[in-house]
């Protein structure tokens, strides 16, 4: 059964926002329960998570937020943008939404790096972690891919390229990283561009792009948190992505004790936009499971 979308005008319509230093961020919850952070990769936002968003609310008191520079939250030109500083924006909506009870993680991409700060934090006693869920992201700078736009806004150029980014650039690298029969339509990409683009996007572009290097500087932190294994945690991954696919969970397995891995045939970078129905029965079984001995591998 296809889960419904949430169309973005409606998405739009139900934000929320707080103000994060000074810099207007927009935010939506829904449901009650225990709560579940939901957190966003890059380039694009929240709205990824508008298929799983209703089912998620069934259950729980979900969470999100476009981070700072992303969507429709504001984008500050002379700033410096830091994954440690996304991390306190997460805990700042939190607090905002008076949450006390332990959070659990759901995380794609760039918000896999803020989710295992976010963890790392949890063993520092700065919050409480209750699980964590990982899908397609570079969890290990050693196996992260970055397509050729990524590489070419970290050069010398960045800041060329991005306020050149368009939706044609979109579209060549999201059908790089999409699964071969799981593309975006036109409509879709029209909603990633639009949030893109909102609040002058491209042109912070190259500066969000300094997460890569950042990745890099925290990975002891980040892999050592991950391999605490007090805090449950399930990595959700579509095999075909060429920047974080199978073989990032070849890694994972390496090196984390007890690896729970979740395979998803064919399907490349953005699981929870391209089999929405699969990541959300693997992430409930996961929630359901937690005092189960903890599975090796799965595929699906």
């Amino acid at each position: 059964m296809a889960l419904a979308e949430i169309p973005l005008c409606i998405w739009r319509k139900r934000s929320q926002t707080f103000v994060f230093r000074g810099q207007s961020i927009r935010y939506w919850t829904a449901g009650q329960g225990e709560p579940l952070l939901l957190i966003h990769g890059f380039p694009s936002a929240s709205w990824d998570w508008h298929y799983l968003w209703q089912p998620l609310a069934q259950r729980y008191r979900v969470i999100a937020c476009d981070m700072l520079g992303f969507g429709d939250s504001a984008k500050p030109v002379n700033h410096e943008y830091s994954l440690l500083e996304q991390a306190d924006l997460q805990q700042a909506l939190l607090a905002h939404l008076n949450v006390e009870q332990p959070v659990h993680l759901l995380a794609h991409d760039y918000g896999d790096s803020v989710a295992q700060e976010l963890l790392a934090r949890h063993y520092e006693s700065l919050i409480h972690v209750a699980s964590c869920v990982f899908l397609n992201g570079g969890l290990f700078p050693e196996t992260h891919r970055p397509v050729l736009m990524q590489k070419l806004l970290l050069s010398p150029l960045g800041w060329m390229i991005g306020r050149a980014f368009s939706r044609d650039g979109l579209v060549k690298s999201f059908r790089q990283i999409f699964g071969p029969q799981t593309s975006p339509t036109e409509s879709e990409m029209d909603d990633f561009w639009s949030l893109i683009e909102s609040n002058h996007g491209p042109r912070v572009m190259h500066k969000l792009i300094g997460y890569i290097p950042e990745r890099r500087v925290q990975r002891e932190r980040w892999v050592g948190a991950m391999q605490r294994g007090e805090v449950p945690l399930r990595v959700i991954d579509g095999e075909v992505d060429p920047i974080s696919g199978a073989h990032m969970v070849t890694r994972y397995q390496e090196l984390i004790p007890n690896a729970d891995a979740v395979l998803l045939t064919g399907i490349g970078h953005y699981p929870q936009i391209e089999a929405p129905c699969q990541v959300l029965k693997h992430y409930l079984a996961f929630r359901d499971q937690q005092i189960l001995p903890p599975l090796k591998m799965a595929c699906s």
